[in-house]
């Protein structure tokens, strides 16, 4: 049976970022979109299960990277350095992480994903398969890969072995819905040597699987790999990681070489604004990346850097940094950054059937409540309006229901499928032992 939700208005991130009034969105049994446009051209409703709501619809929002178990840490050397926050802070700490205290961290942070209207989060870290069971649990869905990495008491070869037979016995994609897509989480050119990145590179080519890597964060991170390769995208492409699905983290400091490198082979870039600025990485070259045609997604980083999993303020800073870094108030509209948090950042995963409230794609879906100061003005005005008071105003505070493949995983502002409390209280408990 056809489940038909009904708005007043529907975002579909179409790449004009349409508005259309008065809108439907059909989803099928699978979970798929049936249908998305003005009631008026709908197909006939017949026995559709037919659910009228009062605000905006639009896809859910993909989060294109995140370490997101680690709310375990947040606020832990916040004040501190990229390379100092690692070395001082995060490592130690993750050492003495246990399965289940990722397991309670991915929970926590996929409810707070969803309750903000965030449905897909490409995530990189430990005991992937803990990982994988929390997402499954809360509904929403994930690409993920467990660090690949080169540090005392760590196999790198080991690690690529075990995300080989993860795939070659699931595949890539599995769980209802498809929720969850493995990768490779390379960790970066600095943590891996080259014959690594060359093995991860052909590994992941044989099996069509998207490779996550840190690029370019900060300024000195990767300055062995500067002087010996030119660049870290140079090296990427050396060691055949270009030539297959590919999406760097951060990107920084690249130059244009860099940029005109990862637009001629087709990688994605996430875009990381509030965990750049947070820890004065820099602010990327988003009009450059786009102006080049690379393919560009917003994410939030970790939780202990960022500080939280709100896709909407990633939104609002890449707009803000974006214009102020270019002197231009036109670099990036609000369509421009919605349209990165959406549509964007599938394509930036190399993935084509989320993202968008198009036919065929899996119905991820949120709704938007305009009970709110933001929306005073009413849905009687241009369509630019009220994407800028979306975009500016609103953000996620008015994120009151969310579906993943047609299933409704948030209702009222709070999840369907865990217990929130009982999240954060998991979460406390696991914290308290790791600050030891």
């Amino acid at each position: 049976m056809i489940q038909r939700l009904r708005a007043a208005a529907v975002l579909p991130a179409d790449p004009r970022c349409s508005v259309v009034r008065d809108g439907v969105l059909d989803i099928d049994d699978a979970g798929r979109i049936a249908y998305c446009g003005p009631a008026g051209a709908a197909p006939a409703a017949g026995n559709a299960r037919v659910t009228d709501l009062p605000g905006l619809l639009l896809p859910g929002l993909v989060n294109a990277h995140a370490h997101s178990p680690m709310v375990l840490l947040r606020g832990m050397g916040g004040d501190l350095p990229l390379l100092r926050w690692l070395r001082e802070v995060v490592w130690p700490a993750e050492a003495r992480l246990r399965p289940e205290d990722v397991r309670a961290g991915m929970l926590l942070g996929s409810v707070e994903m969803l309750t903000r209207g965030v449905t897909t989060s490409a995530e990189m870290y430990f005991h992937a398969e803990q990982i994988a069971g929390a997402v499954l649990a809360t509904g929403a869905r994930v690409v993920l890969g467990g660090p690949i990495i080169d540090l005392p008491g760590l196999d790198w070869r080991s690690m690529i072995t075990e995300t080989e037979r993860w795939i070659d016995a699931d595949g890539l994609r599995f769980g209802a819905g498809d929720r969850i897509e493995l990768s490779y989480a390379a960790h970066s050119a600095y943590m891996l040597p080259a014959e690594a990145l060359e093995q991860i590179a052909k590994s992941a080519l044989a099996r069509g699987a998207l490779v996550q890597i840190h690029v370019a964060e900060a300024a000195d991170e990767d300055e062995r790999q500067r002087a010996e390769h030119g660049s870290v995208p140079r090296l990427l492409d050396r060691v055949g990681l270009l030539d297959g699905r590919l999406i760097a983290a951060h990107g920084v400091h690249l130059s244009d070489e860099d940029i005109a490198l990862l637009a001629a082979r087709g990688a994605g870039l996430a875009h990381c604004p509030g965990s750049n600025a947070k820890l004065a990485s820099g602010i990327a070259r988003l009009a450059e990346l786009r102006t080049a045609g690379v393919p560009v997604g917003l994410g939030t980083d970790g939780p202990a850097s960022n500080d939280d999993l709100d896709l909407w303020e990633e939104v609002q800073l890449a707009a803000m940094l974006a214009r102020l870094s270019t002197r231009d108030s036109t670099a990036l509209t609000a369509a421009d950054a919605l349209l990165l948090a959406t549509r964007g950042g599938a394509e930036a995963l190399g993935r084509d059937d989320i993202g968008s409230l198009e036919a065929g794609r899996w119905a991820d879906v949120v709704h938007i409540d305009l009970d709110d100061p933001a929306f005073a003005t009413g849905l009687d005005v241009p369509d630019e309006q009220l994407l800028a008071n979306l975009v500016w105003a609103a953000g996620s505070r008015r994120v009151r229901d969310v579906w993943v493949a047609g299933e409704q995983v948030v209702a009222a502002g709070e999840p369907t499928q865990v217990d929130r409390a009982a999240a954060q209280a998991g979460v406390a408990s696991a914290a308290r032992r790791l600050r030891g």
